[in-house]
């Protein structure tokens, strides 16, 4: 009996790992990663304690063999045929496989600038130690990219006495996905912790001792981080034949155009209701679309309809985001304790809502807003905007409805 293959064991493959097994398939089951010991959390690799990068593991080493799954760590699959259903190893072992899930992930993007090679990317454990290895006190750092992951880096690395310094081409920082409002906020928060900002401007030149910018300027930096996005891992899919994009397309049970083979996660661009695809980078992302698939390749035809949801700490602030904010939208603000909430509305129907404050001090509601946008709710803005309205009582009127 052929069994199920997962290539990558990120938190999309691993998860779908165990998914499997918690959905009824008694068959073998195969998890292939390249890096070595057991797969772990990518989100805590930004935030070490007293100096050690932490190494969370997504399930304890024994879990696998408990659940019958055959983990195959430090191995890369070198090709997939989709006509014999077959895996190749670099080790030159072959896998048959009944059906396989693409759970590949993203890559670093890569600088393209001189001396681009001399940058560090932030992708994994062994990335994360060799820079907070050489990240000392008094010794300046430059992050090339404003992005989520560049701003995180920045709050952790001047709060260790780091000098830092961060440079974008774009105009602000946290420009895609993050609501201006709450960017701005935190743009000012990081300038009031030291942060330096050099907006606007490209890279000419990373050398040892900073970054030349291309107006001319230079940035002294005894280490350079690059953070500038991913770039999905397509190379199996598209060696194989299939459809490729911004990622491995999908279908919306997460099929990609081969039979017999799905892809999730960071990899996987699922079409949309208007025939585009998007592809989504986060941990709530790669669990539910690896459960999602799980499901699907035990025969199901379950749409992948979970909303997009993300959060990031900086400091002591915390942001979370549901759905896809849009500027276009109505927005309604909601004060709360320690923090705000944004609803956004398109023709009268919620559709997405963003909370940034102290700590977790908007989680709840944004969770509670989640549900309401779920739920397809269409509340009276004047109620959202009210903080003495409980989102409950908003959220049983729509269930209601």
């Amino acid at each position: 009996m052929n069994g199920m293959v997962i290539i990558g064991a990120g938190e999309c493959g691993t998860r779908a790992a165990f998914a499997l097994r918690e959905a009824g398939w008694s068959g073998p089951v195969t998890l292939i990663g390249t890096e070595p010991g057991v797969p772990y959390e990518r989100p805590p690799l930004s935030k070490p304690r007293d100096g050690i990068v932490l190494r969370k593991p997504i399930c304890p080493p024994e879990a696998f063999g408990n659940a019958g799954i055959h983990y195959l760590a430090d191995c890369t699959a070198r090709s997939l045929d989709p006509v014999t259903k077959t895996v190749t190893l670099e080790n030159g072992e072959v896998l048959p496989y009944h059906r396989l899930l693409l759970a590949t992930g993203a890559t670093p993007r890569r600088l393209i600038c001189r001396g681009g090679d001399r940058a560090l990317n932030l992708r994994s454990h062994a990335d994360a130690e060799a820079i907070f290895a050489r990240a000392l006190p008094g010794h300046p750092v430059a992050i090339i990219g404003a992005g989520l992951i560049g701003m995180e880096l920045a709050s952790v690395l001047i709060r260790n006495g780091v000098p830092v310094h961060v440079i974008d081409t774009a105009p602000a920082p946290l420009t895609r996905a993050v609501p201006s409002h709450f960017a701005a906020q935190l743009h000012q928060r990081h300038q009031a912790e030291g942060v330096r900002f050099h907006l606007g401007q490209g890279v000419a030149e990373i050398g040892a001792d900073g970054v030349a910018l291309a107006d001319g300027t230079f940035v002294p930096a005894d280490l350079t981080v690059a953070a500038i996005g991913v770039v999905p891992e397509t190379g199996l899919a598209k060696a194989a034949g299939l459809a490729t994009g911004n990622g491995i397309l999908t279908d919306a049970e997460l099929r990609s155009s081969a039979p017999d083979i799905f892809a999730a996660g960071d990899c996987a661009a699922a079409v949309q209701p208007d025939g585009s695809h998007l592809r989504q980078e986060s941990w709530q992302n790669a669990r539910t679309q690896a459960e999602t698939a799980a499901r699907n390749m035990l025969g199901e035809s379950q749409p992948y309809a979970a909303l997009p949801w993300f959060w990031s700490d900086q400091y002591d602030l915390g942001l979370q985001v549901a759905g896809q904010p849009r500027p276009e939208y109505h927005m309604v603000p909601r004060p709360l304790p320690g923090g705000e909430l944004t609803f956004y509305l398109n023709a009268g129907q919620l559709v997405a809502a963003a909370g940034l404050g102290a700590g977790n001090s908007t989680a709840r509601e944004v969770k509670l807003a989640e549900m309401l946008i779920l739920a397809g709710a269409r509340p009276d803005p004047a109620l959202l905007a009210d903080s003495a309205i409980n989102l409950k009582s908003l959220l049983k009127s729509a269930r209601a409805a």
